[in-house]
């Protein structure tokens, strides 16, 4: 499956990226590369085949959860660009 340039221009829209020609060129031409290949591994037999989550067998890599005490907030602060009371300050994002 190839992509045409107005799928690659509407994908750019939508991660809010503005592409010029020779870069809608080039992602064109990469991202029907990555579809082809993802088509090409659709094909491949997997009857079978268990799913896995990772390549190796990995049991419960996480550590205990433990209870320890904190920084004070004036101290985790300290850098903070902005604050109010304890906590940080940041701008809304509203879209």
């Amino acid at each position: 499956m190839s992509l045409t340039a107005q799928e690659v221009q509407w994908v750019a829209h939508l991660a809010r990226l503005q592409l010029t020609e020779a870069e809608l060129e080039t992602m064109t031409r990469q991202l029907s590369a990555i579809v082809a290949y993802v088509d090409q591994l659709k094909q491949v037999n997997t009857d079978g085949v268990e799913p896995m989550a990772h390549a190796l067998a990995i049991h419960n890599v996480f550590r205990e959860d433990e209870a320890a005490p904190s920084l004070p907030a004036a101290e985790a602060l300290a850098n903070a660009p902005q604050r109010r009371g304890d906590f940080y300050r940041v701008p809304a994002v509203l879209d």
